[in-house]
């Protein structure tokens, strides 16, 4: 079997499903020291329909992560993507998925590597992820960003984060920060 690279969803020939659109990924180490930390992600020009936002813990987390949350934020105003008050990750072992699968009015879901996990959406929904429009503001720098707070001095771990999308305007795209 052929070695594959990142956690692009692929069918049982190991070929990419493109129903999610393109998927980005970024790697970030969490080193906030006792402070609430926003880390930037993927940075928007014009218009883009987000279907999937997830993140993959690759090094287990410090002990105390809590209030973790998606917003997008154009460097003057910020929009929930997910619930501002979060989800605590605290010592999320590596492999466990952070997943907005829910409006944005609910918290992202930490699924744990803790244990076997099942994971899907409910009967009234027809997709695991809660797909998103976002528009970028003019003459400003407007991204997706992960936010959370931390009470270690400093914190640890690291996420490999994903975005999947499709551009709904001509210049509809992300980029990676």
């Amino acid at each position: 079997m052929a070695a594959t690279n990142g956690a692009q969803p692929r069918d049982a020939n190991r070929q990419v499903l493109t129903y999610l659109g393109p998927v980005l990924s970024n790697s970030k180490t969490l080193v906030g020291s006792n402070a609430t930390v926003a880390v930037p992600l993927f940075t928007l020009t014009g218009t883009v329909m987000v279907t999937g936002l997830w993140g993959v813990v690759t090094t287990v987390l410090g002990a105390n992560n809590t209030a973790a949350y998606f917003r997008l934020n154009d460097q003057t105003v910020q929009s929930n993507i997910t619930v501002n008050t979060g989800v605590t990750l605290s010592a999320a072992a590596a492999g466990s998925v952070i997943v907005k699968n829910g409006l944005a009015a609910a918290a992202a879901v930490l699924l744990s590597a803790s244990q076997e996990r099942v994971s899907e959406p409910t009967t009234l929904e027809t997709l695991y992820f809660s797909p998103f429009v976002i528009v970028k503001k003019p003459a400003a720098t407007t991204q997706i960003e992960f936010v959370y707070s931390t009470t270690d001095t400093p914190t640890s771990g690291a996420i490999q984060f994903f975005v999947a999308y499709y551009p709904l305007s001509a210049d509809g795209d992300l980029a990676i920060v």
